[in-house]
């Protein structure tokens, strides 16, 4: 792909644009019935109820609250995925 190609958009820029996705067409397409790419066997299928987590109390600095708080709800779900990320990359080390 050529760079001159690629464009780059702000958060902002993506938020304003309109969709060009026809919305009512699809609705009107109703639910895929075709053949299944891979067959599904419900029957072993197992429900795994995650663990749950641990509260703790965490200081962190306030600018650092402040950017993942700014990102939205589930800002504590995305700090946690975050130190995931750096404790899994430590321990491929």
């Amino acid at each position: 792909m050529s760079e001159s190609n690629i464009k780059r958009y702000t958060i902002d820029e993506i938020r304003q644009m309109k969709s060009r996705t026809d919305w009512d067409a699809l609705r009107a397409q109703g639910d895929y019935e075709g053949p299944q790419e891979f067959e599904v066997d419900w029957t072993r299928a197992e429900l795994v109820t995650p663990e749950p987590k641990k509260m703790i109390s965490l200081r962190v600095d306030p600018d650092v609250l402040d950017f993942f708080k700014s990102q939205g709800p589930g800002y504590q779900t995305r700090m946690n995925a975050v130190l995931r990320a750096w404790m899994e990359a430590q321990i491929k080390r």
